[in-house]
């Protein structure tokens, strides 16, 4: 079990990491989930021994490790910036930390080629990095980790050098061979879709702090913030001012949207509604759609999905849909909203209601 006790990170006065604690299992699966310099890996390089904390502790199964150094320590870390060793074959590079280690030679040679070929990097053993392209470069790092069998296995946005394909096989290889070893695994990246396919625990970072914590799917349909809820959104979360009166939303373009039971309990007053892309729809679909009328600005077309954006006022929202859309800009149209996937929130960004449904009408 790894523990941050109010592990803080600053550096000339600038805070890197605020006061975090944060409890981590083993056999888990950790995704840190956030921005370009939201933290990720000042975070990363705290739990492994890299960084020391301005203040706050680190333990590793009960112990303070918090002096100690990454050499004593059984961490593994990838990044997506790939570290090989380039006078060594591929082999070789793999087989460095079963050496270290005295592993005898029979069982170096099968742990070797069984995460080669995980990796699809067999026919590239002898060959030495600087011959590899960067994605078999890169496999050749994560191979390395694998055989490493550390306690604690770090990666930091580590597929985003690879190919479609081998992303999502690594995607969905890797969570269960870290998980058979016991190992505490966390990987940081900064898409969405890729830490709901990973699944486990996800953690969402901004600014150096951790907003929430908890189940992947929880977080994603509970967000106890507007931050949290912006961070598990791509394309950008959909938001707009409104005001509880009675049974309705009223948003600035005096259009209604009923309040939904699971918002039931919101005060009366102004409150910030937000919702996912892919709960907006142009058509009617089941009877908890709410009808808007918007103002039709680009399509942006991506194979099978349309992109619509969308203005309401001084709202700018992007429509997420299935199938070929072309709609001609500066068009009055009706969207519908899906209320069942509402979200709102306070004037702190704090969650109102209860803003989960028991289906987030995703598609895998």
């Amino acid at each position: 079990m790894l523990e941050l006790r109010n592990l803080s990170k600053v550096v000339a006065g600038d805070t890197h990491i605020h006061p975090t604690t944060l409890t981590l299992q083993r056999g888990s699966l950790n995704v840190l989930l956030g921005p370009t310099l939201s933290g990720k890996t000042s975070l990363m390089r705290l739990m492994a021994g890299l960084d020391k904390p301005t203040s706050g502790q680190l333990f590793f199964d009960g112990k303070d490790v918090t002096g100690v150094r990454v050499q004593d320590r059984s961490v593994a870390m990838v990044y997506q910036q790939f570290i090989n060793y380039p006078a060594l074959t591929v082999y070789e590079n793999i087989a460095s930390p079963l050496r270290i280690r005295k592993v005898e030679k029979a069982e170096i040679d099968r742990q070797v080629r069984r995460a080669a070929d995980l990796l699809k990097l067999t026919p590239y053993l002898e060959r030495t990095p600087l011959n590899l392209s960067g994605g078999q470069q890169q496999r050749t790092a994560l191979a390395r980790a694998i055989v490493k069998q550390a306690s604690l296995v770090l990666l930091d946005e580590p597929l985003a050098n690879l190919d479609y394909k081998l992303r999502e096989e690594l995607r969905e290889e890797l969570p269960k061979i870290f998980a058979e070893s016991g190992a505490i695994f966390v990987y940081a990246t900064t898409e969405p879709s890729e830490a709901l396919l990973l699944g486990g625990n996800t953690a969402t970072l901004s600014q150096g702090r951790i907003t929430q914590f908890g189940p992947t799917i929880e977080v994603y349909r509970r967000p106890q913030d507007l931050m949290t809820a912006k961070t598990f959104a791509d394309p950008p979360l959909n938001t707009v001012e409104a005001a509880r009166r009675g049974a309705d939303f009223v948003i600035a373009t005096g259009q209604s949207i009923p309040v939904p039971p699971h918002l039931a309990d919101v005060p009366e007053g102004a409150v910030t509604l937000a919702f996912q892309p892919h709960h907006l729809s142009p058509r009617a679909e089941g009877t908890d759609a709410s009808a808007l009328q918007a103002r039709s600005m680009i399509s942006e077309i991506s194979g099978s999905e349309s992109f619509i954006h969308l203005g309401l006022g001084d709202a700018r929202w992007v429509m997420l849909t299935h199938g070929i859309h072309e709609v001609e800009a500066e068009r009055e149209f009706t969207v519908y909203l899906d209320r069942r996937h509402l979200m709102a929130f306070d004037g702190t960004g704090r969650a109102l209601g209860k803003n989960a449904p028991a289906h987030d009408g995703m598609e895998a």
